[in-house]
């Protein structure tokens, strides 16, 4: 691959991972709901599903998701499932406000990444940005490397934006201003994930 061409690529999995979705809610919630190592917990297993529809995508796996309609439905269907029940906790974590950070109810480090590698793996419509995207890129003579590289460009890029909007949640007003208002983000947040798992089932 050469450089000009990663850096396309480079430039698509920036913007792709900058879009605002359930992704950005989760990473959200981990992290002011509970801590910083909580939402950077989140954002690595987020990534690490993006990195396992990548390399299906380029093994050619996520073409069968995408031309077999059960398939796509069974994962679509687990998905929109999963993000309801993410955003109904959410809002029973914000209508009894115990999701403050101090909380002794906080969840664990691990279910954080759980739940962040969910939003990821259960979207089947990675599988199809992925063969878009990399249809423009993967040639009949690219090798392991070129495949290894397309991977983990997607997930680092995934990894270290969600990264980043967990480290500036996690310092000075920002957060302490978000954590005064812990109950009205934690609906939102819930209602948000709702929204989509809705929207997810009535397309």
């Amino acid at each position: 691959m050469t450089l000009t061409a990663w850096l396309s690529l480079l430039a698509i999995c920036c913007l792709g991972a900058m879009s605002p979705g359930p992704s950005l809610a989760v990473v959200l919630k981990q992290t002011v709901g509970n801590s910083r190592r909580h939402g950077l917990a989140a954002s690595w297993f987020h990534a690490a599903g993006v990195g396992l529809w990548a390399f299906a995508t380029i093994s050619g796996l996520a073409i069968l998701v995408e031309q077999s309609e059960i398939a796509f439905k069974i994962i679509t269907w687990l998905g929109a499932g999963y993000l309801a029940w993410i955003g109904v906790k959410a809002i029973r974590a914000g209508r009894s406000g115990n999701l403050e950070v101090e909380s002794t109810e906080k969840g664990t480090i691990l279910s954080a990444g759980f739940e962040g590698a969910m939003i990821s793996v259960l979207n089947p419509k990675l599988a199809i940005f992925f063969i878009a995207l990399f249809s423009q890129f993967i040639s009949p003579d690219a090798g392991i490397v070129d495949q290894l590289i397309m991977t983990a460009t997607a997930a680092l890029v995934d990894g270290i934006w969600y990264s980043i909007v967990a480290l500036l949640l996690s310092h000075g007003p920002v957060l302490k201003a978000l954590q005064r208002r812990s109950q009205l983000v934690n609906r939102l947040t819930g209602g948000i994930l709702i929204a989509l798992a809705a929207r997810v089932v009535t397309l």
